[in-house]
């Protein structure tokens, strides 16, 4: 962790391989920190509801002072890398403070939100829904989406077919992540059973990207569950190739829109809501600012300013066919596609990293609607 100006903490994956030695601990600190989720979520729900806390109330509807949003370094995360890098996120929040930190995989960025060291974050929709569940609805709410697509299955050459996985090892990138939990998910239905802690007929290494495609260029691994620009690198620049694009997963019976998926939404602590709705709703016109930029913008200008805001948080900008390709498999929106969540719940269940419950109040997308142009639906989950 490294601090490159005031308020900006980039958190980035490295690029060494990870000693075999050290793999049977990485994996216990992965179920760990599912475990820490977990925690964190409870102490979040208890906080939401101790109406005796000691610190000063807030009067609702009271600007923040500071907003402390997450996102990761990644092109499924580019409505955040847009928003920040061209400011229109902070000249919608005025007078409050923007300070910003990034992360490399959702779990980790839930538990900074349940422990209130971030106030929103953009993340995939499986540690959210995680949260939500572990907490009975108290830590967090999904206020938008941003992307759909933009998540593939990836590996080497001479695996042909789903059978060819038997015995093999793959990773993602942490464990009870959005892709983790689609990996799971799919294999459990092609036949295959998965552990928390990398057994069963194929093994899971819950694995930092950037060491996965070292891994993967070394032979260590036989491929990967990840999302862009991951999955392009993978397959530019380490030689892999596609098994499974999870867009064709996804028929459109949930939502209406074919081959669309959450990859990346934006949620925030409940708490935090409540006592700054002004601060969350400037968010969401930076956000869907953002988003307009992105469908607008030719695509020539649009990859130069999100491979340049990719080079300031992980340290170097992508090969343009990388950043060409990736942004080509996703569909940056502000609708959370609320539809597709009692599947990704199921999947989540499934793939033993969360337990069956009722999303209602999952989402709160009232101020979205108030200041996007289009009324986006909480599907039965929550206020819309």
């Amino acid at each position: 962790m490294s601090t490159s100006r005031p308020g900006m903490t980039r958190i980035v994956a490295g690029e060494s391989q990870t000693p075999k030695r050290r793999r049977a601990l990485e994996v216990a600190l992965a179920v760990g920190l599912v475990l820490l989720i977990s925690v964190g979520a409870v102490v979040a729900s208890a906080v939401a509801r101790d109406s005796n806390a000691s610190a000063t109330p807030v009067a609702a509807g009271t600007p923040a002072a500071e907003l402390k949003l997450g996102y990761f370094g990644n092109i499924t995360h580019a409505p955040a890398l847009v928003g920040v890098k061209q400011g229109l996120i902070a000249k919608n929040l005025g007078d409050t403070k923007l300070s910003t930190q990034v992360f490399n995989a959702g779990p980790a960025a839930i538990e900074a939100l349940n422990a209130g060291a971030i106030d929103a974050t953009y993340i995939g929709p499986n540690p959210a829904i995680n949260s939500f569940v572990k907490s009975k609805g108290e830590s967090v709410s999904v206020i938008a989406g941003a992307a759909s697509g933009g998540a593939q299955l990836v590996v080497k050459p001479e695996i042909k077919t789903a059978a060819d996985l038997k015995g093999k090892t793959l990773a993602s990138p942490q464990l009870g992540g959005t892709q983790d939990v689609a990996l799971r998910a799919w294999l459990g239905k092609q036949g295959y059973k998965t552990t928390p802690d990398g057994g069963g007929d194929v093994a899971i290494n819950p694995t930092e990207n950037a060491q996965t495609l070292k891994l993967f260029q070394d032979g260590k691994l036989d491929g990967a569950w990840v999302p862009e620009p991951w999955a392009s690198r993978l397959v530019l620049q380490a030689g892999a190739k596609v098994l499974v694009d999870e867009k064709d997963l996804w028929d459109g019976s949930l939502t209406g829109k074919p081959g669309e998926f959450p990859t990346t939404i934006l949620i925030v602590n409940r708490k935090f809501a409540a006592e700054h709705p002004q601060t969350v709703k400037a968010l969401l016109r930076g956000h869907v600012e953002a988003v307009k930029w992105l469908h607008d913008t030719p695509s020539a200008e649009k990859s130069a300013v999100v491979n340049a805001a990719l080079k300031q948080d992980a340290g170097k900008a992508l090969a343009q066919n990388v950043i060409d390709r990736s942004l080509k498999n996703i569909v940056f929106t502000v609708d959370p596609l609320a539809g597709t969540y009692k599947k990704l719940l199921q999947d989540g269940v499934d793939a033993g990293t969360t337990k069956q419950a009722d999303l209602n109040g999952l989402f709160d997308l009232r101020a979205l609607n108030s200041v996007a142009t289009e009324k986006t639906t909480a599907a039965g989950l929550g206020q819309d």
